[in-house]
């Protein structure tokens, strides 16, 4: 075969899997969940003319600065790199207009001042981690969990000046298991949301997609940022309400108690099929050697992974083979 002929086979082959119309997008993110949502536009061939992520910051013991998840991403795939101290710095301003956008993403960043998000003429698309306008906010993977609820979701949608209430492109459910964790929920959560956003860009690019507000209810349940009071595990909720908060703040921030005298944070959590002799809210039984579990409102509560302060984090089993009760 001719080197033309070749060359023209390869063009077509390129074509047929590239995006029609590819628009010029600027990627914006921090932690590793943003990363899946870049992955998936560079896998999908799409034009990504910047990636705007954290500054590095001081981490660990000995303060040695860390890049961001999204950073060294970019870095491995030769994407240009922004990391602005300050959104509104002028420079930054100068420079993102200097990529002429037509798009801009954002997944798990910072707030956007109006100039930045409203810069490119295709507008500024976020992937958000609910089914909006349920769990607006900033932690809605916890809170979902730590309701109790059943289902959730991912939306995409285009930003406006109140935080996360532009009108929706598009939306994918899914349900989340009684003893599943808030860090499970969003290893889930982030494939689905790339393969999202995926769709939601080719939609928008075909001018298939119609943008939908969002509709208001009486029923809306919020996302707050985790406070530490958040934390603090309340024994004398029913024990449902205890094993939901402790699956929705693990593996982070991590619900606590105290365990005599010490800080005891429990990552997993069973609600145990027996009842308890009496014994007060707030207190706890264990055989020493198989399972420890704690008194709550109307049942027991049995740990199943743990960290008690100054120690790894480890089963209760491995836990119990090492501790001696005072």
């Amino acid at each position: 075969m001719e080197l033309l002929e070749q060359l023209e086979l390869l063009n077509l082959q390129f074509a047929t899997f590239a995006p029609m119309n590819t628009p010029r997008i600027i990627f914006m993110g921090t932690p590793e969940f943003a990363v899946a949502s870049l992955d998936a536009l560079v896998q999908a061939g799409y034009n990504i003319v910047g990636v705007v992520t954290a500054p590095d910051k001081p981490a660990g013991r000995g303060m040695k600065l860390t890049e961001s998840a999204v950073k060294k991403y970019a870095v491995e795939h030769s994407l240009k790199l922004l990391q602005p101290e300050k959104l509104r710095n002028p420079e930054f301003i100068e420079e993102l207009e200097s990529l002429k956008a037509d798009l801009q993403v954002v997944v798990a960043f910072r707030m956007l001042p109006e100039k930045v998000w409203n810069m490119p003429p295709m507008g500024t698309i976020n992937v958000h981690g609910s089914l909006l306008p349920q769990y607006r906010g900033a932690a809605p993977i916890n809170w979902a969990v730590i309701n109790g609820e059943k289902e959730t979701g991912v939306t995409t949608f285009k930003l406006k000046h109140e935080i996360d209430t532009g009108d929706i492109l598009l939306q994918e459910s899914f349900p989340i298991g009684e003893n599943e964790t808030a860090g499970e929920v969003h290893d889930k959560m982030k494939d689905i949301g790339a393969a999202l956003l995926v769709r939601t860009i080719k939609a928008l690019t075909e001018g298939s997609l119609k943008e939908q507000p969002q509709v208001m209810s009486a029923h809306i349940a919020h996302a707050p940022k985790i406070f530490t009071e958040t934390c603090k595990i309340d024994f004398s909720k029913p024990v449902q309400q205890v094993h939901n908060l402790i699956r929705g703040l693990s593996p982070f921030p991590g619900a606590f108690t105290s365990l005599q005298g010490k800080m005891l944070k429990i990552y997993r959590s069973e609600i145990a099929n027996t009842t308890h002799a009496n014994l007060p809210i707030g207190s706890f039984e264990t055989d020493s050697k198989t399972y420890l579990r704690f008194v709550c409102a109307d049942g027991l509560l049995d740990v199943k992974e743990l960290q008690l302060e100054g120690k790894k984090k480890m089963t209760t089993e491995d836990f119990l083979r090492g501790y001696r009760f005072e």
